[in-house]
This record gives C-alpha cells, structure tokens and sequence, in this order.
C-alpha cells in the first residue's frame, strides 16, 4: 500500500475542524449539552483529527512538528474512542471554542504553503 500524501492528513484536519464549526454554529453551551447528536457528530471529527494527525506524525514528522499541540490532540483522539465514559461534554465545548480555530488557521496555512 502506498503512503498517503501528508497533506491528505491536512485536508481531513481542515475538513473535520470545518465541519465541527457548522455543526456548533448558533448554538451555547446550554444548547451543546442538550444535543446529544450535535455532541456525536462533533465526537467524531474531532476523532478523524486525533487519526489524522497521528498518521501525519507517523508520514511526515518534520510536517506534523510544526503543529502545534499535536501530542494534546492526539491524546484527546484517545480519550474520546477509549475513555469515552469521563469525557465531559463541557470538556469538548470547551476545545472547540478554544483549541479548534488555532488549528484550523495552522492547518490552512500549512496546506497553503505545501501548495
């Protein structure tokens, strides 16, 4: 099997962090907490992003260290798939006001520049 592009890794990144803002868009905290499928969908992005930069690590370390907090995210991928029953929805609201447009603004200027 041939290796994938790394910035394949980055486009499943952007599309993910994309995705997760439509999904939050309009909604508070308050509202997040009620939405138990808004909470499932936006689970799972941040679950590809974990994938995707784990695999980016393992493609193209050079690439993956310019991301910053990558080990975090990774270990936030973990913690969502594997210890799913202590994740806090307030936790995951939180990252995605937070963490997640850093990201995202490094993920398209990466692609920009490998481009």
């Amino acid at each position: 099997m041939s290796q994938r592009d790394p910035r394949a890794f980055l486009w499943d990144v952007q599309e993910a962090a994309q995705a997760i803002q439509r999904f939050l868009q309009g909604m508070d905290a308050e509202a997040y907490a009620r939405n138990e499928m808004a909470q499932a969908a936006v689970e799972r992005k941040f679950e590809i992003i974990g994938e995707a930069l784990g695999q980016l690590a393992k493609t193209d370390a050079a690439l993956a260290a310019r991301i910053p907090d990558l080990a975090q995210i990774v270990a936030f991928r973990n913690q969502l798939i594997h210890g799913y029953a202590t994740v806090h929805v307030g936790t995951v609201w939180n990252v995605a006001q937070s963490a997640l447009p850093p990201l995202l603004a490094r993920t398209i200027a990466l692609m920009e520049e490998l481009d």
